[in-house]
């Protein structure tokens, strides 16, 4: 009972931020209400036995509108992303398209012959949805991830043409700073 709550709750939750993205007139207002349908959403696959990727939905979706979140404060030429705008673009043929498709979708629901479950539920679903998506590639994958991390860590502090010790010296007690442009630190 108190799962069956808990995703209604989220599920009214997830649309009524989804609407606000359309409705709110800023795009970092927008952002947040994203955020929010979207974490909702994560906790209605949670609520729905797939903990491991409510989870993984979570931390991708926070990430994801911290950043965009952070970029539209430093780089938009309006301050923070905070100026009026409008979100809605070619409304008819919006409507129009949203109005097929759902309908094609809610006739999918009824007219698919929906399979009836002959085991029962296994205990572990994560491992279930591992092994579905990378079967036995599963320790190849995680070798790749953090190979990619060192590359990318790597790759940086190639790109940096120097650090704090070369800037202050072994000690970090060289004043004024010696660097490249010519400037030390306070002039």
């Amino acid at each position: 009972m108190t799962s069956a709550v808990l995703l209604w709750v989220l599920g009214v939750l997830a649309l009524a931020c989804g609407v606000l993205v359309f409705t709110l007139n800023s795009m970092a207002r927008v952002t947040f209400a994203l955020l929010g349908s979207l974490v909702c959403v994560g906790g209605v696959v949670t609520v729905l036995g797939l903990p491991y990727l409510g989870v993984v939905i979570v931390l991708m979706m926070v990430m994801e509108m911290v950043i965009m979140a952070v970029f539209m404060i430093a780089f938009m030429m309006n301050p923070a992303g905070l100026m009026p705008m409008s979100m809605l673009h070619n409304t008819r043929g919006a409507l129009v398209i949203s109005g097929v498709v759902f309908a094609g979708l809610v006739a999918g629901i009824f007219v698919v012959p929906w399979p009836e479950r002959p085991a029962p539920r296994p205990k572990d679903t994560t491992v279930q949805v591992g092994m579905s998506l990378m079967g036995g590639q599963m320790l190849t994958m995680v070798t790749l991830g953090f190979v990619l991390l060192a590359t990318m860590i790597g790759a940086t502090l190639l790109a940096t043409g120097r650090g704090r010790y070369d800037r202050l010296g072994d000690e970090l007690d060289q004043r004024p700073a010696k660097d490249p442009s010519g400037g030390g630190v306070g002039r």
